[in-house]
């Protein structure tokens, strides 16, 4: 994703509720709280840097809507990286999921 175009990450955001749902599966809020709430500060700083609100929807549309014209390399490399991290915790909170329905 360090080179990722932004149809590339419209396309991580607008996925992000879905796969946050598939990660947490059936596991109880509090075994991937921790989780969750440093993948909600990610959107956050994602909001901030396109102007927008942390919903996945509002960031998809805000990266999808914004002109070739106006990107800049740090912006787009900034937004790989947290696309990146988004990807990271949602690859824990799954994990955290399954430890905890194999622990049942």
């Amino acid at each position: 994703m360090s080179n990722a175009s932004p149809d590339d990450l419209a396309v991580t955001f607008r996925s992000i509720p879905r796969r946050l749902s598939e990660a947490h599966g059936s596991a109880a809020p509090e075994t991937t709280a921790s989780a969750t709430a440093e993948l909600n500060g990610l959107l956050h700083d994602a909001a901030k840097l396109m102007g927008t609100t942390a919903e996945p929807a509002a960031l998809a549309d805000a990266v999808a809507d914004r002109r070739a014209d106006d990107w800049d390399d740090a912006t787009l490399a900034q937004l790989g990286k947290l696309a990146l991290d988004l990807g990271r915790l949602l690859r824990h909170i799954a994990a955290l999921s399954e430890a905890e329905a194999e622990a049942d």
